[in-house]
């Protein structure tokens, strides 16, 4: 009896045990360890090469495929995490222990991805990989790999960040929401990702990209985003349609609405998320079927245009059809009205002409430019164009010096770059002309 007993015992261990592991399959933790033993002896001492050298030897060659991927994600250098262990001191102490946590909430991590595959069965498998990196992002994917940046999703409302500069002030409010407390959230969100297909780099598909991931954690879960933007969007929803509606076309304005810290005029960054989710929400509530509509949004394909906007148009959050609302927007574009000193495309400028003036349609805001070669390259492009540039008074036309030779083909593309005092870009343009014989 006592031998049945030991054995019964033994095996109950064993099951326990073997389904422990095959619960946290998923989730890897080793580079948090890791980083904790690199950064001991990196601070033990204020020999750099010894600093870079622990680095390597104890954090980046026993690392994960996960650490290598968020590094590559991120472009972390070497230089990145030595300055950031040598800068924040306080920071490092005080977030610490929250990150030697991250084994223990395997379990809830393991569970999220079980709601995540109740509501869509396709899911393929993907592994969470819990890093430290240099922050720069708290949680991204590559492939089938869900990268945490530890150092800011593991964060509270305690964590330390007097010693953070001006180029990292956005985390204090983030860490004041104690992200810590919706690592489930976050992972199910990036594992989405995992599951959708390749971006397009323009700033609607990329809000559309996020959102489908931040709604569909929320439907997983069957909980409300913690993240601020969604909230925030939903009490200022017409007005960030409004400027959306415009701002989407805008070539340079992505770190406006999504990862950035470029000024808008609602004082919150990412609204990218909110503007994205709106979309899927709408998407989601007007769909019959609604197992097929998470289907559709995970699997949507961001290259295809005519599968985007149709998405978009039966979400019915525009205003207009995206066709009408481009329209709009290339009415209230800048263009290049002429060139003071000549035609443009002429073939018999006078090469003695030592500058350019551009004349706009409009008033541009003064010191946004952008120059660049045709399509002959650099050996089209006049010298002398870099030093005495200058705006007119009224910001109406710009000027340029050059120097220019006889019977000699040139070319200048003036870029969008240059843009109005509301951002709004100018229509690009090719200056196109020939010298003539003196």
């Amino acid at each position: 009896m006592r031998n049945t007993l030991t054995l019964l015992i033994i095996a109950i261990t064993f099951t326990s045990c073997f389904n422990r592991q095959n619960l946290n399959q998923n989730v890897v933790t080793s580079d948090i360890t890791n980083f904790w033993n690199a950064y001991d002896k990196i601070t033990s001492t204020q020999d750099s090469t010894l600093q870079f050298r622990y680095l390597d030897s104890l954090y980046f060659q026993k690392g994960t495929v996960g650490l290598k991927g968020i590094r590559q994600a991120r472009n972390y250098t070497p230089e990145d995490y030595i300055n950031a262990i040598n800068s924040y001191p306080k920071f490092w102490h005080s977030i610490r222990e929250n990150t030697l946590k991250s084994s223990e909430i395997s379990a809830e991590l393991e569970d999220g991805i079980k709601k995540l595959k109740a509501i869509y069965p396709e899911l393929k498998p993907a592994k969470i990989y819990f890093t430290i990196g240099a922050f720069r992002t708290g949680g991204t994917t590559i492939d089938s790999l869900v990268l945490i940046g530890s150092e800011i999703s593991m964060a509270d409302n305690k964590t330390v960040t007097s010693e953070f500069p001006e180029n990292l002030s956005h985390l204090k409010s983030h860490f004041a929401t104690s992200p810590n407390k919706h690592l489930v959230f976050l992972n199910v969100h990036e594992y989405v990702h995992t599951q959708q297909h390749p971006r397009v780099f323009n700033i609607l598909s990329l809000t559309l990209y996020e959102g489908v991931a931040e709604f569909v954690a929320s439907k997983a879960l069957d909980k409300k985003s913690p993240n601020p933007q969604i909230e925030f969007g939903r009490n200022k929803a017409e007005r960030i349609r409004e400027v959306f509606e415009t701002e989407m076309f805008y070539p340079n304005n992505l770190y406006k609405w999504l990862d950035g810290n470029a000024t808008n005029e609602f004082g919150m960054r990412d609204l990218g998320y909110y503007v994205g989710y709106h979309i899927c929400e709408n998407y989601y509530n007007q769909s019959d079927n609604k197992t097929e509509a998470i289907k559709t949004m995970i699997e949507l394909d961001y290259s295809n245009e005519s599968d985007v906007e149709d998405f978009i148009k039966k979400s019915g959050y525009f205003t207009k059809p995206l066709d009408s609302l481009y329209q709009d927007f290339e009415k209230k574009r800048p263009n290049i009205i002429g060139i003071k000193q000549f035609e443009n495309n002429s073939q018999n400028v006078d090469s003695r002409i030592d500058e350019i003036t551009i004349e706009f349609s409009q008033a541009l805001n003064g010191h946004n430019t952008g120059v660049d070669f045709g399509e002959l390259g650099q050996d089209a492009f006049p010298k002398g164009t870099l030093n005495g540039r200058r705006w007119s008074d009224d910001n109406k036309s710009w000027t340029i010096p050059v120097e220019l030779e006889p019977n000699k083909k040139y070319q200048i593309f003036i870029t969008n770059n240059f843009r109005t005092e509301k951002s709004i870009p100018l229509k690009p343009y090719l200056i196109e002309f020939k010298t003539k014989n003196r």
